[in-house]
């Protein structure tokens, strides 16, 4: 497997560390089908090294009559490192409240670790582990060409790594361009009424930031990325072929099918998009983080 993707079952569920939450805040809209909640967390050790990009694996309680003591989950950190009123380190995390239906029965479960954590009150605490890996870089080449790609609670690193590029790196002169996938406007995080982070950087010559909508967001539709990415058509494919290009990914594993059949329709032909993500991924200019 490449070293450029990481999925869940490659982090070690190890050295642990408690973590304790400060505020628990919906971040959709109450009108949004979607529930989303960032939680703000003080870390009981004086020193937990992390940066931008790197997650922590969240061990919410498991089912012990089934010999699972803990459910693994992993979890963006989604602002850049600071420390809370008593000195000890502070990471937030986003939460999408979940379910799923079991394929046989058709009945719907609540996902184990989102439900533990949406409900969690101000005081509380939990285990986790890491923080594992430093999935998205900052370039050398600070004029280079940057296109970050999340759907759903996926952009959360994103909103950290654009803050850092233009808050932390003065001399940041690459284009940025997110693509922001979600189900409909209520939905997109950072985004909305409740927390509009990302518009504060519309002004930023070098960065764009383009939605993709499903066309029917009262149904189950899957994201549009087709529209979203095809907008931008020539001209992002040949920023695609410049060595200077970086494509960071953030999501649910699902979707990197769906992309790859964008990418190929861009391209004209699956053989050139399989060749030029190829030479991405050779030059780890092609990073993802999924789960």
């Amino acid at each position: 497997m490449s070293e450029s993707i990481h999925h869940l079952a490659d982090y070690d569920a190890g050295t642990r560390h408690e973590a304790t939450v400060v505020s628990n805040t919906r971040i959709t809209p109450e009108a949004s089908p979607e529930e989303v909640r960032e939680l703000v967390l003080d870390v009981d050790r004086s020193e937990l090294p992390y940066a931008i990009g790197q997650s922590i694996g969240v061990l919410a309680p498991g089912a012990p009559e089934f010999g699972q003591e803990h459910h693994f989950r992993l979890y963006s950190v989604a602002d850049l490192p600071e420390r809370g009123e008593s000195g000890q380190p502070r990471i937030k995390i986003a939460v999408r409240r979940c379910s799923h239906i079991d394929e046989y029965s058709g009945e719907e479960f609540p996902g184990i670790a989102s439900n533990f954590l949406c409900d969690l009150q101000p005081g509380q605490g939990f285990e986790f582990t890491g923080p594992f890996g430093l999935a998205f870089e900052v370039p050398e080449e600070h004029d280079a060409n940057l296109i970050l790609i999340g759907s759903g609670t996926g952009i959360a690193p994103f909103r950290a790594f654009v803050k850092h590029l233009y808050r932390d790196v003065p001399d940041w002169k690459g284009r940025v361009w997110l693509f922001y996938g979600a189900r409909s406007g209520l939905e997109l995080l950072y985004m909305n009424d409740e927390k509009d982070d990302f518009t504060q950087y519309y002004d930023e010559e070098t960065f764009r930031a383009f939605r993709a909508l499903s066309s029917r967001p009262g149904w189950t539709d899957r994201i549009d990325w087709h529209q979203a990415i095809e907008e931008t058509g020539e001209e992002l494919w040949e920023m695609l072929g410049e060595a200077k290009t970086y494509v960071y990914v953030a999501g649910l594993e699902k979707s990197m099918e769906e992309l790859d059949a964008v990418f190929t329709k861009l391209a004209g032909s699956s053989q050139k998009w399989l060749r030029r993500k190829a030479e991405l991924l050779a030059g780890r200019r092609w990073v993802e983080l999924v789960y």
